[in-house]
């Protein structure tokens, strides 16, 4: 998996101050993205062991509320393997921070995948240019939706959060 930056102190993509890994590689292409530069899956810097030690000492810290996987696309077909890993560890390592997630796909077409139950918060959807709305929270248009999953997986309907 490549990624293009570790986002610290962030308040933009999640409840709370997180952190953030821009990963490389989406197909969705979606016009008006606000990071096309990392849609290249080959583009950006190799996820090794010391940018994951310095993911994990930055979620470590006691004022971070948790991680935040965007990009490009984490659920990019190549990126999925090792992203489901990371969020397994994270989950059991630091069982108390949340992880959000950010995708293009819909909810409906990866929640089979075994390691979005150890999500917190999934954005879904590609950004629509045509239903752009600033005004909306931890979002960019619209369509797309920002869902608990724990609840979600409880209830067997897609529950939206909160906050």
């Amino acid at each position: 998996m490549r990624y293009h930056d570790i986002t610290k102190d962030d308040m933009k993509n999640g409840s709370g101050l997180r952190v953030v890994l821009w990963v490389s590689g989406c197909e969705h292409m979606c016009k008006g993205c606000q990071n096309p530069i990392t849609w290249d899956i080959n583009d950006g810097l190799i996820f090794d062991d010391e940018a994951k030690k310095e993911l994990f000492d930055e979620i470590e810290k006691p004022y971070i509320s948790g991680v935040t996987f965007s990009g490009g696309d984490p659920l990019h077909i190549q990126n999925r393997g090792e992203i489901g890993k990371l969020i397994c560890e994270i989950k059991e390592k630091f069982p108390d921070k949340t992880i959000w997630l950010y995708t293009g796909y819909n909810y409906d077409n990866i929640c089979a995948l075994d390691f979005i139950s150890k999500i917190d918060v999934l954005v879904d959807g590609r950004y629509d240019e045509e239903l752009r709305d600033t005004k909306l929270h931890w979002r960019g248009s619209a369509n797309q939706r920002v869902i608990d999953i724990p609840k979600t997986v409880k209830s067997g309907k897609i529950v939206l959060y909160c906050g």
